[in-house]
């Protein structure tokens, strides 16, 4: 009796039984699919969760810590799962375009049953992991992961719909991490928090228009051109720039860290959107906003600096 075939690595065009490697060296290299499947560099996104750490209160503890760690690691499971779902739900319209079709599942890398198996296993471990933290985050992340699943089938082909859906889903990961360290986030970290997930998910969509992908592929697509994602983009980073600039001389937000200084930050926020900004309309390589803030130099260079910055504000 045939065993079941479970990976197909693309490298030499064979077939190999995944239950049974013939050599170790094999499991490594099995290993490069599988972490693409679940696209551990998407994590980055979690790191969310740790941004009331930052706005809303100067204490931290190891305790403190290590439950935003925890939580940040529920939903990077959570975030595995869902795209598992994703190329599961898109497998066959992947396989007809020119980069997605090389994804694990279009290209038949690894076969369905481990790749629910995979989905089964990290949703298992993000809930288990929530449970242990308690209080209020398992309902926010059990909200972020409802919202990804009603994204994956339904809100991602209407247009306006979709890249506002990703927005909340960033805005849940604040309040989720707001719940781990039982403070009530201000309505300026959420309102910028929403805006610069906006301004990314809008940036993806000129992306998606300027490499000409169909829209078979991505239905949203027919409600949205250059020029009225251009003006979009504008709207939303004239609205966060504000929001910002507000947020840093808010009489509340000085009351509470005890300094006037939060202004200083605010030019290497200025740099790093308009860095964005260049990517997006110069370069046109906005496509994956993980891949901007991981590998340009230049947005390294401005988040750092923020981070550094603000804490040095806010500590001293």
């Amino acid at each position: 009796e045939k065993r079941s075939r479970v990976f197909r690595p693309s490298r030499k065009g064979r077939v190999i039984d995944g239950a049974c490697p013939y050599q170790l060296l094999d499991c490594f290299r099995y290993m490069h699919p599988l972490l693409r499947l679940i696209r551990p560099r998407q994590w980055v996104k979690s790191s969310f969760v740790a941004a009331p750490l930052f706005f809303n209160t100067p204490l931290w503890s190891a305790q403190t810590l290590a439950q935003v760690a925890l939580g940040m690691a529920a939903f990077c499971l959570m975030a595995s799962a869902v795209y598992v779902l994703n190329d599961l739900v898109d497998r066959e319209a992947d396989k007809k375009h020119a980069i997605k079709r090389l994804r694990p599942l279009a290209s038949g890398e690894i076969s369905l049953t481990v790749a629910y198996a995979v989905m089964l296993v990290a949703l298992m471990g993000s809930l288990a992991t929530a449970m242990g933290l308690g209080g209020l985050f398992p309902v926010f992340l059990l909200s972020y992961g409802a919202l990804q699943v009603l994204y994956c089938f339904w809100l991602k082909h209407h247009a306006l719909i979709d890249v506002m859906t990703i927005a909340l889903g960033f805005v849940v990961r604040v309040l989720a991490g707001a719940a781990l360290i039982d403070v009530t986030p201000t309505s300026w970290i959420l309102i910028m928090t929403m805006l610069l997930a906006l301004f990314q998910g809008l940036a993806k969509r000129r992306d998606d228009l300027v490499h000409a992908m169909e829209v078979s592929h991505r239905r949203s697509l027919v409600g949205y051109n250059k020029s009225f994602l251009d003006v979009s983009i504008s709207v939303v980073l004239g609205a966060l720039l504000v929001a910002y600039l507000i947020f840093t001389t808010d009489a509340g937000v000085i009351e509470r860290f005890g300094t006037e200084n939060l202004f200083y930050t605010a030019p290497l926020v200025i740099l790093g959107i308009l860095r964005y900004l260049q990517i997006t309309l110069v370069e046109e390589r906005s496509g994956s906003p993980t891949e901007v803030v991981l590998r340009d130099k230049f947005m390294i260079f401005s988040i750092v600096g923020w981070v550094v910055s603000f804490l040095a504000v806010t500590h001293v």
